[in-house]
């Protein structure tokens, strides 16, 4: 079943058509999503649509799937959001959905973090899987007072320019209209020293509580001390943090009551975006948007 079998706007034997994802489908988004028990609010799809672009399938008004990707630059994007209804799997839709996201982000490479139920789904378009996300959460369950360090502080809004270059270094992508849009909805913070750069991350609200992403240090010992001045700000509060597997996190995270409650598979169809050492990735905005 290809993209071009399934044009937007087309129906099948059953009726259900494949459509532009419009803000007249998040209601019906929002539902899909409870159903499948994911944590989303309607703010949260209403912002990946601003961010993005996606299709849904609808059957006599009811939205039956969704799927959505988000362009960073002209060369790598994101997929993610792919959910099709209990009642309505097994039929293919997952497949038409996403056939119809490669055809509109292609020729970029795209990557996503994928259920163990997808993979099957995205190997056989070529995705390949090149690490594995570690979801935490839970409400911290010692105080956080804020670190003493003096190295993590509030982010200024002068400081945008600067966190887009490191962020940039260290995924190798494009993301400013991301981050634009993430630090106008949260809380940013900075990791200087010697009066440089070195690290920021995000607090907002997102699902069932915060989300703490992206973090981007350059080193475990620094990416905990953002963590940590962030859950300070925020008090006893539900937490989420998807943090690769080879960060280093993961068994201080359980120590403060965040235990690892999933997991998900890091894949690719394309070239990798290249990122330059030392700084990197210890927090995800959220998996759709990597």
């Amino acid at each position: 079943m290809t993209a071009a079998a399934y044009p937007v706007g087309h129906r099948d034997n059953e009726d259900v058509a494949l459509l532009p994802f419009s803000r007249a489908h998040l209601e019906g988004a929002l539902k899909l999503s409870q159903e499948m028990s994911w944590p989303y609010r309607i703010e949260d799809w209403d912002v990946a649509l601003q961010l993005g672009h996606g299709f849904v399938l609808e059957r006599a008004g009811t939205v039956i799937g969704t799927a959505a990707w988000w362009p960073y630059g002209e060369t790598h994007a994101s997929v993610g959001m792919i959910i099709v209804a209990k009642a309505a799997q097994g039929r293919g839709y997952g497949a038409r959905l996403m056939d119809a996201l490669l055809a509109s982000a292609r020729p970029r490479t795209i990557s996503l973090n994928s259920t163990a139920e997808g993979i099957t789904l995205y190997r056989r378009r070529g995705f390949l899987p090149t690490g594995i996300i570690h979801q935490h959460h839970g409400i911290p369950r010692q105080s956080h007072e804020t670190p003493r360090s003096g190295l993590v502080r509030p982010m200024a809004a002068s400081e945008f320019e600067a966190i887009a270059r490191l962020d940039r270094t260290a995924t190798g992508l494009e993301r400013r209209q991301l981050l634009n849009r993430l630090f106008d909805s949260g809380d940013g913070y900075v990791l200087l020293r010697d009066g440089m750069l070195r690290g920021y991350a995000i607090s907002r609200l997102f699902g069932r509580g915060h989300v703490i992403g992206p973090v981007v240090a350059e080193s475990p010992t620094d990416a905990r001390a953002l963590i940590e001045f962030a859950i300070a700000q925020l008090g006893p509060v539900f937490v989420r943090i998807d943090t690769p597997a080879s960060s280093q996190l993961g068994e201080w995270l359980e120590s403060i009551g965040l235990p690892r409650v999933s997991d998900a598979t890091t894949m690719v169809l394309g070239t990798p975006a290249p990122w330059t050492e030392p700084a990197r990735i210890f927090g995800l905005a959220n998996q759709s948007f990597g």
